[in-house]
């Protein structure tokens, strides 16, 4: 019996809901610093040579992105932790599994988006003085954005991991500890 305690806590899914949160806040996090530090790059650039802004959004267009790469991965965790939730399922071993998910597109996202911002904003001022170096900042940026769909990539995987065990129907709810007398 308790091993049936321990493998179903009722803590479980606030493993799970900490992946949703992990992927949303930290993709985001990086797709904002991407986003925010490329549009300083071209608005510098923009003043010198204001031909080419069009040219150079595709910085801002990828670490844009990355959010999109975090909202995916919580949909999907959420829609996991429901279904799991429904049969009285949901594990440690499945909270765990949804959290490293989580953390998996979160900070891959992160890092991404770190990449992007640095190499967006040096790049498109470099290429606003040099049309040469546009294919080469390009081609930095989509490994860049790679990071966070290798992220991505990871975190589904981790998502659809299940626990062949699961939950015994009559797996009893835990009781409150009694205070020693």
């Amino acid at each position: 019996m308790l091993s049936v305690v321990l493998a179903c806590p009722t803590s479980a899914p606030f493993f799970g809901f900490m992946g949703i949160t992990a992927a949303l806040v930290f993709a985001n996090l990086g797709a904002a610093y991407g986003t925010a530090k490329s549009a300083v790059g071209i608005a510098s650039m923009g003043v010198t040579n204001p031909e080419v802004v069009m040219k150079n959004i595709i910085p801002v267009v990828m670490a844009g992105v990355l959010g999109i790469y975090g909202l995916i991965t919580s949909v999907v965790l959420s829609g996991s932790i429901q279904g799991s939730m429904g049969n009285n399922k949901y594990t440690s071993y499945l909270g765990y599994a949804h959290l490293a998910a989580g953390l998996c597109c979160g900070l891959s996202s992160l890092g991404a988006g770190l990449a992007i911002g640095i190499v967006g904003d040096s790049g498109v001022r470099a290429n606003g003085q040099q049309s040469k170096l546009y294919v080469p900042m390009v081609l930095i940026l989509i490994f860049a954005e790679a990071l966070g769909l290798y992220g991505l990539i990871v975190a589904i995987i981790l998502s659809t991991v299940s626990d062949s065990k699961g939950c015994p129907a009559d797996a009893p709810t835990p009781a409150a500890p009694t205070p020693a007398p």
